[in-house]
């Protein structure tokens, strides 16, 4: 890492070098963009295999010319993202640098306007940002629409801001109630006998989205709300007989719902609900031969009116860098077995 110092005379041979200045010369932003101990120009120095030289707003770029190039108009629209106010994080780098082509990087202006006048979602504790193109379009289809499906991988953020919004719309009085519900699937693993009420037993698989509630609304909240059942919590078996009029519903890990379970599932929804389907098509837990819900809804009604389908692929995970990998690998396994399997029988 070589930052506050003057990069050597010449780059050696065969190394591009580009040079820049970022304005205005403001230290407090040029502090926000680099990081603490300036971790966020290690990340982008690590990821596009570069050398990153500064002095205040001066600026050298040093490596293969198109990365170099790719990497200052990066640094240059994160520094007009921070000079409006915007907070930097790992996580908003890593995103960044998954989307940093050169037309993607020249439109960001465009996007964090959006961003910032439309789907900046505000809860109680803290404001949501969607972050990149799909997950944009998530939020924009489930302020839209009344029944909503988000599949792709784990990661991805298909939960966290299907909680958000359900929590931003209780808060504007929009709906009465939020219903989070989820098949009790077990993840290959046998659990055995859950002791207590029903709560507690559908507790353990309900995990990610209440710790997303205790983030947006705070633990105190969240409890009263439970107590006053505003905020509910139901396996997906017990949904069967009701109508949900007013509410928000969450269906989560829906990719282990059978057929008939989607389809009981999504004829519950009544007036004046929104209701969210997330999923993971690649991690199904359903007995050998049952056909998933999720996919067979996917198939059904994809061209229904009024139903929004937003679709994340491995470029919009927003945990460490190494779950994208992992993610890609698997899939190219995937498509290498069944390619295999096809070869095989003709």
């Amino acid at each position: 890492m070589n930052t506050d110092q003057s990069a050597p005379e010449a780059p050696p041979p065969g190394v591009a070098s580009r040079t820049f200045s970022l304005e205005p010369n403001d230290a407090r932003n040029l502090a926000a963009l680099c990081g603490q101990l300036d971790i966020h120009l290690r990340q982008i120095e690590k990821r596009l295999d570069i050398s990153i030289y500064n002095r205040g707003n001066q600026f050298e770029l040093r490596g293969q010319q198109d990365r170099c190039e790719m990497a200052a108009i990066l640094l240059s629209s994160l520094y007009r993202d921070v000079t409006h106010g915007a907070q930097l994080s790992p996580e908003t780098i890593h995103l960044r640098l998954q989307d940093a082509d050169l037309e993607m990087l020249n439109s960001a202006d465009q996007i964090d306007t959006t961003q910032d006048t439309v789907s900046l979602i505000r809860t109680k504790r803290l404001s949501v940002r969607p972050r990149g193109q799909n997950q944009l379009q998530y939020v924009a289809a489930i302020n839209q629409h009344d029944i909503n499906f988000g599949i792709g991988p784990a990661g991805t953020g298909k939960t966290y801001l299907a909680v958000a919004c359900a929590v931003r719309a209780l808060l504007n009085e929009q709906v009465k109630r939020i219903l989070l519900v989820r098949p009790a699937v077990e993840a290959g693993e046998r659990l055995g006998f859950l002791p207590g009420d029903l709560s507690q037993k559908v507790d353990p698989y309900l995990r990610p989205l209440y710790d997303a509630l205790y983030e947006m609304l705070g633990f105190e909240t969240v409890n009263k709300y439970m107590n006053r059942h505003i905020i509910e919590v139901a396996p997906l078996a017990f949904m069967r007989g009701r109508t949900l009029n007013h509410a928000f519903i969450i269906l989560d890990e829906a990719q282990n719902t059978t057929r008939e379970q989607m389809k009981m599932f999504l004829t519950r929804i009544g007036f004046g609900s929104t209701a969210v389907v997330t999923g993971d098509t690649s991690q199904i837990d359903l007995p050998k031969g049952t056909q998933s819900g999720l996919t067979h809804a996917a198939a059904v009604l994809e061209s229904v009116a009024g139903i929004a389908f937003t679709k994340f692929d491995n470029k919009d995970v927003v945990r460490h860098p190494l779950v994208q990998r992992v993610v890609s690998a698997y899939d190219a396994h995937e498509q290498r077995a069944a390619s295999a399997r096809s070869e095989d029988h003709p």
